[in-house]
């Protein structure tokens, strides 16, 4: 079954291909150039009309929305305990923490990243300081969450969700309060970064800060 990821350097793909490398998926890897502006190329929208990374081809079949994707590679891989079982309290946590990245922390990064696109130019400073205040908010409750229920988001047992939450801390690397910043995000990220997989990644996307 062939398998060929589209994604930038960095971008939402990136867990993505974590995953996979994680997973010991054999796949395609294809970089996109945003300066060159190929993610808005007729090919590549025919795969994705969004024009945005990730996409996951499987057998033809493109799948998009990195959450949604890590999600499905979790649940075709069960041996790798990445997901609860189905109809378990810990799934219900799992989706919990899933869609928290998702649809809290990855908007207000969009936010963050893309200030003009919410409210126009006039309004960047007010749109990034709103996101500024989402994001932090969001980092001071999992710092809080991994003090009395960690290592993991899920506990002991890691999740998909971690390597889901592990982008978006990398994203904050920039920020004036990174994620790491907060001392059980901090060790949360070490612990991370020490998987073989996490070398790989940075190996194979060209990456160099944030090691």
């Amino acid at each position: 079954m062939s398998t060929t990821l589209y994604t930038a350097p960095g971008a939402a793909g990136w867990v993505v291909h974590w995953l996979l490398i994680e997973l010991d998926v054999p796949h395609e890897l294809r970089l996109l150039d945003f300066a060159k502006k190929e993610q808005k190329s007729p090919e590549y929208l025919r795969l994705n009309p969004a024009g945005v990374v990730p996409t996951l081809v499987v057998a033809g079949q493109p799948m998009t929305e990195a959450a949604a994707i890590v999600m499905q590679l979790a649940d075709t891989h069960p041996a790798a305990s990445l997901a609860p079982a189905l109809a378990t309290t810990e799934r219900a946590r799992y989706y919990q923490w899933m869609l928290f990245c998702a649809n809290t922390l990855q908007p207000a990064f969009r936010a963050w990243w893309y200030p003009s696109e919410p409210a126009g130019e006039a309004n960047i400073d007010a749109v990034k300081a709103s996101a500024r205040t989402r994001i932090e908010a969001g980092f001071e409750r999992v710092d809080a969450h991994l003090a009395a229920n960690g290592p993991y988001l899920l506990g002991e047992h890691i999740s998909t969700a971690d390597f889901m939450f592990t982008m978006l801390m990398r994203w904050s690397r920039g920020m004036p309060k990174p994620a790491t910043d907060w001392p059980q995000l901090a060790a949360f990220v070490a612990r991370m970064k020490a998987r073989p997989s996490f070398r790989t990644l940075y190996e194979r996307e060209g990456l160099t800060e944030w090691v």
